[in-house]
């Protein structure tokens, strides 16, 4: 049986993860995920893979405001969920570009000083609407700031599989999943093309693509080889790491820590042949 173990929101883009208990799920994935984003002075998105120091920010919710605080410095800002402006700009993440909203000078003051960097905080208000890429959407679903998908699921025996071949085992923060689960074997993610969790519909649509975040620790920021040197000599296919699975989804609803996941529906990964092999390497 595979049970929700984590759920995890990261409402500014490329910051530090919200761990919470339960999640309301919207149209564009779970409440207040990736609904804020540090963007440069062309406005293109600024994420981990160009400054580590941003795995430094820690983020945590209250019911009318974001606190950022710095993890080793101990500096801090408050940002209320209401933007203090009304300016718009359209922002770009990757090739998409979508309209969001500016949230105050004291939060592009701080962030540039903390980054070292000329930056700005954005917000994608409820008007902007992002469509998924229409070669692996289902019904022309919408996402937040994320680089493509409302959610991703990992499996915590996925990460159990990696550490085994790891010499410094790693935690699950490096691959930023919205959803965990306990359950099965390693990698079971992959072939989940339909589940369902509490009636609402979960559809995998495409194993998620690494980059160089994984290799950034989240509680030093210091970047290096691992874990993405392991993970080459097992989880490539076309010359891309993978790890995790991308998610659509339709209905609405709360999901929790717990909720049994369903699977309806299977589908063979490139990976399925490697599931039964023992990995020595």
């Amino acid at each position: 049986m595979y049970k929700i173990s984590e759920l995890n929101i990261y409402p500014i883009k490329s910051l530090g993860g919200v761990t919470v208990q339960e999640a309301k799920l919207t149209r564009q994935g779970l409440q207040h995920d990736r609904r804020w984003m540090l963007v440069d002075a062309e406005n293109r998105f600024i994420t981990q893979r160009e400054n580590h120091e941003l795995a430094l920010l820690q983020v945590s919710l209250s019911e009318t405001h974001l606190k950022v605080e710095h993890k080793q410095t101990g500096e801090s800002i408050l940002i209320p969920f209401k933007c203090e402006t009304q300016e718009e700009i359209v922002a770009r993440i990757f090739d998409d570009v979508c309209l969001t909203q500016f949230v105050s000078k004291k939060a592009d003051e701080w962030f540039s000083e903390i980054l070292k960097e000329k930056c700005k905080l954005v917000y994608m208000p409820e008007k902007s609407l992002r469509y998924v890429d229409n070669r692996y959407a289902k019904n022309a679903e919408i996402t937040s700031l994320s680089d493509g998908y409302p959610t991703l699921i990992i499996g915590e025996a996925a990460l159990d599989k990696l550490n085994e071949l790891l010499s410094e085992k790693i935690k699950m923060n490096r691959f930023r999943p919205n959803i965990v689960f306990t359950g099965g074997d390693a990698h079971d993610e992959d072939e989940m093309s339909h589940f369902s969790v509490n009636d609402i519909d979960f559809y995998g649509v495409k194993l998620c693509g690494r980059c160089v975040v994984p290799t950034v620790n989240q509680e030093t920021g210091v970047t290096g080889k691992e874990p993405t040197r392991t993970m080459a000599r097992y989880r490539v296919h076309n010359n891309k790491v993978y790890f995790g699975q991308n998610l659509l989804h339709q209905g609405d609803g709360t999901i929790k820590v717990g909720d049994e996941i369903k699977v309806l529906e299977k589908s063979k990964s490139p990976f399925s042949q490697l599931k039964a092999i023992s990995y020595e390497l």
